[in-house]
């Protein structure tokens, strides 16, 4: 292949030229092979604004080609092959600059007494031993332009790194440092979601794919390395049934429509878009369809939003003190609608609106 001016091979700091110009070509190098269950890439593909598809046929104007190696979604390869733009990236050879994404959390080698792995993808071409996701990270991550976390797992640890697991594992920032940068100069990207939500991601991705080609500038990350435009508002803020909640009106079942809070919302204090976006097509998201928030977004998931399915911590002083502001408001709203649910005065001189509608003449 050409490398086309403006373009820089992997492992090379691109000049100030090559940045203005971007990059005609991109490799997607996803391993899913981090502790998981491969539900993020599922989730990925219900995406459709813009679709995966979209973006590897070229559709997206403006976004250099991109060639995505997933073993979920490159089903014409297998085995070495599939491994081949691995392995070259690991040498330093890639012939694109490639994206990293990091699908399951980091599992900690060094707890490890002895011979043995937590997780592996591909084998040692000369010993044909499993090589640990960890020995692909450290190769691959400092030669990445990009590196994207898919996932709560993969941004911080997850389920995975709960309290007393035994593999030790860890977030990709907590694994490469939270002062990484990669070749693109970029810190890990993360994009948190139990499974992430699927435009959530490929918006992202698409962000970063436009900065990779020179016509945008970085996409704007939080203290915790998420994208700031999806995960700068509450689910609270977002939620149909946010009203309730200001009103003192709350849920005492799943069957009921209100704010559900006092069943085990953690909604107002969780950063999350999911209300306001839905999930599939705009359609669905936790608390729409009658789910509690259970904060798998946060990096504390899931540990300091357990016992799911009970009121929040410092929920019941929160509901306390709303209860009679939201009492007052609630009945002078009421008041309110019932001065508002009538037709004007002034549209008749009457007791009573005369039309000259006379119900005698009938067809």
């Amino acid at each position: 292949m050409t490398i086309e001016s403006g373009t820089t091979l992997a492992g090379e700091h691109p000049s100030s030229a090559d940045e203005r110009s971007g990059f005609a070509e991109v490799d997607i190098l996803w391993i899913s092979e981090g502790m998981s269950c491969d539900g993020d890439t599922v989730s990925m593909t219900a995406s459709g604004q813009p679709a995966v598809e979209d973006i590897i046929q070229g559709l997206v104007p403006g976004l250099p080609r991109v060639n995505l190696y997933n073993k979920v979604l490159s089903p014409t390869l297998g085995g070495e092959e599939f491994l081949a733009p691995f392995r070259a990236a690991a040498r330093g050879e890639s012939r694109n600059p490639f994206i990293l994404v990091i699908e399951g959390s980091v599992p900690n080698q060094n707890i490890i007494e002895g011979d043995g792995y937590w997780t592996s993808f591909g084998n040692d071409e000369e010993t044909g031993e499993p090589l640990p996701l960890n020995w692909w990270l450290d190769r691959l991550a400092p030669r990445a332009w990009a590196v994207v976390a898919a996932g709560t797992c993969a941004a911080y640890g997850g389920i995975h790194a709960m309290a007393g697991n035994p593999t030790g594992s860890m977030g990709l920032a907590d694994y490469l440092g939270w002062d990484f940068k990669s070749q693109g100069a970029l810190p890990v990207v993360n994009v948190p979601g139990c499974p992430i939500q699927p435009e959530n991601f490929m918006e992202t991705l698409t962000w970063v794919l436009y900065h990779a080609a020179g016509a945008a500038p970085p996409p704007p990350l939080d203290h915790m390395l998420r994208p700031q435009w999806l995960f700068g508002k509450t689910v609270h803020e977002g939620c149909d049934r946010a009203a309730y909640y200001e009103q003192g009106d709350f849920a005492k079942d799943y069957n009921s429509p209100k704010c559900q809070v006092k069943v085990g919302c953690w909604g107002p204090v969780v950063n999350c878009n999911v209300p306001k976006r839905g999930w599939m097509a705009g359609v669905g998201g936790c608390p729409n369809v009658g789910g509690v928030c259970i904060g798998c977004t946060m990096p504390g998931f899931p540990d300091a939003f357990m016992p799911f399915m009970d009121e929040p911590t410092g929920g019941s002083l929160s509901s306390i003190l709303i209860r009679p502001y939201g009492a007052f408001i609630r009945r002078l709203r009421g008041l309110t609608n019932i001065a508002v649910n009538q037709e004007p005065r002034w549209r008749h001189n009457e007791s009573a609106l005369t039309s000259g509608y006379d119900p005698h003449w009938r067809p």
